[in-house]
């Protein structure tokens, strides 16, 4: 008897849905409209009207998409839409965005908050203006040595105030602990910082100060501020600075206040503005800059290309090795071998950065060699290439055992009948069927080993560092050269690091690109 099944689109359904079903439904809903209402409430007070209209696009969407039983496809698109922008779409965005930019160190802020910034900073205690009770906090969640200062203080009447670099504001009292002298203990959403932990941020203590009227608040110690007048003024109209101090001028110029008289140093805080193609110009015409990168790019590729090959050399032969029938305990020896890939990566680089060391390494003491492995710059080019071929074969193996046991039985008997031997059937029969599955990823382990910056940093830190030039290291790649640019050095510079990532982005592609033209060929085998 024939059995006839028929398949419904769910959008056709005539019966209503369970009541809970929909009262769950709606309450997600709504759950999604209030966090889109108080994220963009919190992007109002900063200024960020941008993404208010972002984040209102996507709450319309989800209205739009789940209070129907319409656009079944895109219930189940739009969560991954909404990933794939927020996690893929977007970093790449806002670092081409950065590149044109001179964002970095002294140039984070506005030129408006700059300015407040060095006004605040002038600020001078006048006779008899008030004193206020101190604690320094962070917003809870984040680092205390690193987050954002926030003054909390209570002013000579008992009341309770908050300050920050863009301004004083009330404290709601609900919550709020304090001493019997008025000293904050506690206030909800703030991590107050404790004697050491302000100790540590002594540096970004000494540059802050809260701005009020014509003048800040300023720390004096632990537990006291001080509001005070500034010495430094901003004439709007003529666009300039005036130390009254001094008497000195300064105007804007490279996005810094420089004195006008060319005489003296600028101001330490300055903007961040617009520089165009500038930073990459001046990766193509600084000639320090520009032989570096071509030296580092050499070396990238060669070590991209070497570690792939490498693992995939290796892998493939001890996928071959225990594919063959004949051996005993295969499950065993398989499990064995994958063992330094079940190891997370920054441990293996640490134990073998701590092999390869001159004076006590595992390495030299067994072989009796007195090498420096990580002091030598082709040495250490030679040990980033073993521990990464240790840390890369498992992967290789294992999918080439996969692949392996993939190809039917009958060609390896089709290749022995025709009178190929052991050699000729691997090159000439297995190769190209095992291309065929692992191509694309040969590709991908390629791209993933250009940009390996784990493996390096924890390793050598890019160096060794040869003729005291510690901006360019013998082991860096493009990617440990760009962090070096961002994050270290006198002045970090982002937005040059940005461009370098451009580079590397485009350099990845088209290598990618090339290969998978080349792949492509392979299927062709099948």
């Amino acid at each position: 008897m024939a059995v006839e099944t028929s398949f419904r689109d769910p959008s056709t359904r005539t019966g209503p849905a369970p009541v809970w079903v929909l009262v769950v439904k709606w309450v997600l809903l709504a759950l999604v409209v209030a966090f889109g209402v108080l994220v963009s409430w919190r992007l109002v007070e900063q200024g960020q009207s941008m993404y208010v209209v972002l984040i209102a696009f996507v709450v319309m969407a989800a209205l739009a998409v789940y209070s129907t039983r319409r656009a079944v496809a895109l219930k189940y698109l739009l969560p991954g839409m909404l990933l794939l922008v927020a996690f893929q779409v977007w970093p790449i965005v806002y670092t081409a965005a950065t590149a044109f930019t001179n964002y970095g160190d002294g140039h984070l802020l506005t030129k408006q908050e700059a300015t407040a910034n060095i006004i605040a900073n002038s600020v001078q205690e006048v006779e008899g203006a008030p004193r206020y009770r101190l604690s320094i906090a962070v917003p809870q969640g984040q680092d205390a040595a690193t987050g954002d200062l926030t003054f909390l203080l209570t002013d000579p009447d008992g009341k309770y105030l908050e300050g920050t670099v863009e301004g004083l504001e009330d404290l709601p009292a609900d919550g709020v602990e304090a001493t019997t002298t008025g000293k904050i203990t506690a206030a909800p959403g703030f991590t107050i910082l404790n004697a050491k932990q302000v100790n540590q941020r002594g540096k970004d203590l000494g540059e802050f100060a809260v701005p009020v009227g014509d003048g800040g608040i300023k720390a004096i110690g632990l537990s006291e501020a001080f509001q005070g007048k500034a010495t430094v003024t901003y004439d709007e109209s003529a666009d300039t600075l005036t130390d009254t101090a001094t008497g000195k001028t300064y105007v804007p110029r490279d996005a810094s206040w420089v004195p006008e008289d060319g005489q003296g140093e600028a101001y330490p805080q300055g903007w961040k503005e617009n520089v165009g193609w500038e930073n990459f110009s001046t990766l193509l015409t600084n000639d320090t800059i520009r032989a570096g990168f071509l030296k580092i790019f050499t070396w990238n590729v060669a070590f991209a290309l070497i570690s792939v090959g490498s693992t995939f050399l290796l892998g493939m032969l001890l996928a071959l090795l225990f594919n063959d029938d004949r051996i005993k305990g295969k499950g065993v020896f398989r499990s064995i071998l994958i063992l330094p890939y079940a190891i997370p990566g920054f441990v293996t680089a640490l134990l073998w950065a701590s092999m390869f060391n001159q004076d006590f390494g595992l390495i030299n003491d067994i072989t009796g060699l007195n090498v420096d492995w990580l002091g030598n710059p082709w040495a250490a080019k030679a040990a980033i290439l073993i521990t990464n071929l240790w840390l890369g074969f498992p992967y290789m193996f294992l999918v080439c055992t996969g692949a392996l046991q993939s190809i039917p039985g009958d060609v390896r008997e089709a290749a022995k009948i025709d009178g190929a031997g052991p050699v000729r059937t691997v090159a000439s029969i297995i190769m190209p069927l095992l291309l065929v599955a692992v191509g694309p990823l040969l590709i991908a382990s390629f791209a993933f080993n250009f940009n390996n910056f784990t493996l390096i940093f924890l390793m050598t830190e890019g160096g060794p560092f040869t003729e005291g030039d510690t901006s360019i290291g013998s082991t860096d790649l493009l990617i440990t050269y760009a962090f070096r640019i961002a994050f270290s050095g006198v002045n970090p510079n982002y937005g040059l690091a940005s461009a370098i990532s451009i580079f590397i982005f485009f350099i990845v592609a088209l290598m990618s690109y090339a290969g998978f033209r080349r792949t492509k060929s392979l299927e062709e085998v099948n």
